[in-house]
């Protein structure tokens, strides 16, 4: 990560912050994360707006520690962000530049690398020199070292000071106006840019976008080859074959008649309650009356009973997939999961759903019926076990899901009835993918079975 984008700003400029406190959320290369402030005071002025990128490092606001100190910490804000604005426009400024601040190619001779600072000391530097007592800058740590800018080169101790580095001159006109390298290689850019054909516009990349787009553009400046080889793969595919095997599954499908479930779902539709809502509390009552299906199987050895049946609902996310659970499916009452289910899908979307939220699923429900899919096979999510370490806190990530449903979309089909005549009614295909170490045909298919009547008389659901 090199640059971050501030997505909010938790606090406004002039309240009081407390160390520990969450002042702003930042946008990464993976994801939002809150930053905290390091010191109590008061915000005096906010650097970087929301919807503006800074380089990891850069200061983003100026804090005060108390309000005598916030009109002394806004001047110096302002002359922070003058001296900025005179460095950006110093190239193109009839007077030559500063010696320190000329370009590379007008130097007489390369400066020495300059030297490196850990972060902690260069800030200690920078407070010492270009800030007064109760001025604090807020920006992220970085362990790596940070480049200062204008160091002057090392004198060696044998050296007299007169023998030190002389100070660069400013070279002849006509050296002057030979370009810089990256102005050269920046002019056939510049040459070849196509202007934007007539009604398009303008998206500018999220941080991860970004971050991939320069990693992309860095292989450019690495000298490669290729060498190509042929490979036999008997081996290696059954190898993949065996380890893909290692979680005996299979699937059962079921048609299941709707009309009863859409004519419940258009009179409580107007009170908030969704359809994944009325899906996932089907299942939770089916799964209460057939606890195998609700089981999981570790180690290939033994099997336990879960204690809650708590249904996890895949939901799309921008370049991904996520599953918020519905805790307690069987016991919630309709109109207290369709609430929760939105306020679930809402952190999704925000990328703000916290461990607890999307952990600790018994079975899991996947619907692709809105987007007009009648029927898919779902893979078992196995792993959901699995102890994963954030920091030095082990986090149980829940338990092991035994199974999870397909749900297609409800279509008018037509249907032959027992006396031989002939009607339309809405249907949808189901399939379920079992562990078949504990759950076999049998549980499956008496599971779907009560799962069937469930939601051709859903009144039960609604109590």
């Amino acid at each position: 990560m090199t640059e971050g984008k501030i997505v909010a700003w938790s606090k406004s400029e002039g309240e009081t912050v407390s160390k520990g406190e969450s002042v702003v959320v930042v946008e990464s290369d993976k994801a939002d994360m809150d930053v905290e402030t390091f010191y109590d005071g008061i915000i005096a002025t906010i650097l970087v707006g929301e919807g503006e990128v800074a380089p990891v490092g850069a200061a983003i606001a100026i804090l005060a520690e108390s309000e005598d100190d916030l009109e002394d910490a806004k001047k110096k804000a302002a002359k922070l962000a003058g001296s900025d604005g005179a460095a950006a426009a110093a190239p193109a400024a009839p007077e030559p530049a500063a010696p320190a601040l000329l370009p590379l190619p007008l130097l007489p001779r390369p400066l020495r690398p300059r030297r490196l600072l850990p972060l902690g000391r260069l800030l200690r530097l920078l407070r010492r020199r270009s800030w007064q007592r109760n001025t604090r800058l807020i920006s992220p740590r970085l362990p790596a070292q940070v480049p200062m800018a204008g160091s002057p080169p090392k004198t060696s101790r044998r050296q007299p000071a007169s023998a030190t580095t002389p100070a660069p001159t400013i070279a002849p006109p006509a050296a002057a106006a030979a370009p810089a390298p990256a102005a050269r290689a920046a002019a056939p850019a510049a040459a070849a840019a196509v202007p934007l054909p007539a009604g398009a516009s303008v998206v500018a990349f999220t941080a991860m976008q970004g971050a991939v787009a320069r990693n992309m553009e860095a292989t450019l400046a690495v000298p490669t080859f290729r060498v190509g080889y042929t490979v036999t793969t008997d081996a290696l595919d059954a190898l993949y074959k065996r380890a893909t095997l290692a979680v005996p599954t299979f699937r059962v499908g079921y048609t299941v008649t709707t009309d009863a479930l859409d004519a419940l779902y258009k009179r409580v539709k107007g009170k908030g309650v969704t359809m994944t809502a009325l899906l996932a509390k089907a299942v939770g009552l089916a799964l209460a009356r057939h606890p195998i299906v609700n089981a999981a199987c570790k180690d290939g050895k033994s099997f336990h009973y879960n204690a809650s049946v708590n249904v996890a609902v895949a939901v799309a996310m921008d370049g991904g997939l996520i599953t918020p659970v519905l805790k307690n499916a069987d016991q919630t009452d309709l109109f207290t999961m369709s609430g929760q289910w939105k306020e679930l899908v809402g952190k999704a979307r925000r990328k703000a759903l916290s461990p607890s939220d999307y952990t600790g699923g018994t079975f899991t429900l996947s619907n692709l019926g809105m987007f007009g899919v009648d029927r898919f096979d779902a893979i078992l999510p196995i792993g959901q076990c699995l102890l994963h370490k954030f920091s030095t806190t082990t986090i149980d990530m829940g338990a092991l899901a035994g199974a999870i449903m397909a749900v297609g979309s409800s279509i008018p089909t037509m249907v032959a009835a027992e006396d031989g005549s002939f009607g339309i009614k809405r249907q949808m295909q189901i399939n379920v993918t079992a562990d078949h170490r504990i759950i076999y045909g049998a549980d499956l298919a008496e599971f779907l079975q009560t799962f069937a009547k469930i939601v051709e008389d859903p009144e039960q659901l609604t109590l």
